[in-house]
Order: structure tokens, then C-alpha cells, then sequence
């Protein structure tokens, strides 16, 4: 009878653990917590993404874009001289721009990483480095970031002008993007880390297979915006004597002094290929969602 009784115990032990087990787990499904939180992260002065369900015709991204094209291309079809020379000059710095971009968001993206991931760790120290290095980092300008890394530390290494954008895009634009990260991860639930552990998952699986998921859908729009932030930075790599699209414009205007008409132009460039990219960015949230 005894032993019935133990036997007992235990099964009703064991049902219980189990019931609370599943309560917490019922948050875990990412579209669930989607759909109670709608989290949306803007930290940027980059360009809005076009929202999936803004299907209007006449939306600002339309209006916009396509105003920008039409002139572009009115102005290069029908005015040949001087806007089709100053287009096919300053066009030609557009892979140094890009070149530029790509790998300074990829350098921002590790450096903010890490920087996200020291500022939710329990480490008082590691917590300190990661609050030090943002807020010194955000409050020093770009151009000063650059010419430092180029001028001042090029007199103890030998840092080509490439090399110096890239490292200096990837340290300021890194604070920022660590921020990101940060705020990304806070906005998981707690709920979500309790649920994996309790399912015996350890806190390194937990926060690769569950946590970080759900922070890089919330992060995805912001993190994109960072990325067309940066490219309408990067023309700041002009004074490196780098030669992307404000430099290649800078050029014609000593030889023609037509500032006007070639500014009128960097400007368009710049404004269609944000444009486009914020599109692509947007196509690419949409697809990460759908996907879940």
C-alpha cells in the first residue's frame, strides 16, 4: 500500500512538471510572439523601408523613386551637355562606394555583435568595455574617425586610404549597430530563455537556436537601414582621396566649375541607389518573415 502511494506521488510530481513545462513553452513559437509584440526597431536617419502592407500606388517610396529616375534620366536623355559627362564620370566611382559599404557593414556587424552580447552579459567589466566603446565611439564624428585612422595612425602603420575607410566605417558604424543588437536581444521575452532551459537546452544553445532567431527578425529593418546609412556615409571617404562617387564629382568640378549641375547629380545617384536598396531590404524582411 505503501508503495502504491509513492508510486502515486510521483506520477502526480511528474504530470505537474510536465504541465509547467508546457506552459512555458507554449511563447517559444516565434509567430505567436510576433503577433503579441510586433516589435519594430528604428535607430536611424537612413531611409524609411517600404512596409509590405503599403500597396498603394501613389505611396512615398513610389513617388519618390520614380521622380528621382524620370529627372535623372531626363536630364542625362535631353540635356546631354554638360549632365551625360558629369553621370559617366561620376558613375565610375560607384564600385568604390559600394566596395567600400559592403565591407565596412560586415566589419559593423562582428564589432556589433560582440558589442550587443557584452552589454546584456552578466559581467559588470565586460558590460563596462561595451558601454565605454559606444558612447565614446557615438560621440566622436565620422570625418574626425576618419582622418584620425588615416593621418594620425598612419604615422606608426602603413594604412592604405581603402583599408582606413573601411576600419573607421566598421568602428563608428559597429557602436551603433551594437545598440541594435542589444535592444534586439532585450526584446525577446525572458519567457523564451526559461522555456528552452526548462527544456534542457543549455544558455549557449537556448540563445543560438531560440533567442537569436527572434532577434534578427527585429533587428532586420534597422540593421538595413545601418547599411543605407553607411553608403550615404561613405561619400566622407572623399577626403582619403578615395575615389567613389563625391570624389569623381569633386574632379569634374576643379576642371569645369559646374558645382551646381554636378552636385545636382551625386545627389540623384545617391538618392536612387538608397532607394533601390531600401526595396531590396524591404523584400528581404517580407521573405525572412514568410519564411519564419
Amino acid at each position: 500500500m505503501e508503495h502504491s502511494t509513492t508510486d502515486t506521488e510521483n506520477a502526480i510530481a511528474t504530470e505537474i512538471k510536465t504541465q509547467v513545462v508546457r506552459q512555458k513553452t507554449v511563447s517559444v513559437d516565434p509567430h505567436a510572439t510576433q503577433k503579441k509584440r510586433g516589435t519594430t526597431i528604428q535607430m536611424t536617419d537612413g531611409v524609411l523601408i517600404p512596409r509590405k502592407d503599403d500597396n498603394h500606388v501613389l505611396n512615398a517610396w513610389r513617388i519618390t523613386f520614380f521622380a528621382a529616375l524620370a529627372l535623372l534620366a531626363g536630364l542625362v536623355v535631353f540635356k546631354p551637355s554638360p549632365y551625360r559627362d558629369i553621370f559617366l564620370v561620376t558613375i565610375k566611382g560607384a564600385p568604390v562606394t559600394f566596395e567600400v559599404t559592403i565591407f565596412a557593414i560586415m566589419g559593423a556587424i562582428v564589432i556589433g555583435l560582440f558589442c550587443g552580447l557584452g552589454s546584456v552579459s552578466k559581467s559588470r567589466f565586460i558590460n563596462m568595455i561595451s558601454g565605454v566603446y559606444v558612447e565614446l565611439i557615438r560621440g566622436i564624428p565620422l570625418l574626425v574617425q576618419l582622418i584620425f585612422i588615416y593621418y594620425a595612425m598612419g604615422r606608426f602603420f602603413h594604412i592604405e586610404g581603402m583599408v582606413a575607410a573601411i576600419i573607421a566605417l566598421s568602428i563608428c558604424f559597429g557602436a551603433y549597430m551594437g545598440e541594435i543588437v542589444r535592444a534586439g536581444i532585450q526584446a525577446v521575452p525572458k519567457g523564451q530563455m526559461e522555456a528552452a532551459i526548462a527544456l534542457g537546452l543549455s544558455r549557449g544553445q537556448a540563445f543560438r537556436h531560440v533567442i537569436l532567431p527572434q532577434t534578427v527578425k527585429v533587428i532586420l529593418p534597422a540593421v538595413g537601414n545601418e547599411f543605407i546609412s553607411m553608403l550615404k556615409d561613405s561619400s566622407l571617404v572623399s577626403t582619403l582621396a578615395l575615389s567613389d562617387i563625391l570624389r569623381k564629382g569633386r574632379e569634374y568640378i576643379s576642371r569645369t566649375f559646374l558645382s551646381l549641375e554636378t552636385m545636382l547629380i551625386v545627389a540623384l545617384i545617391y538618392l536612387v541607389i538608397t532607394l533601390l536598396l531600401s526595396r531590396l531590404v524591404g523584400m528581404l524582411e517580407e521573405r525572412l518573415h514568410e519564411n519564419g
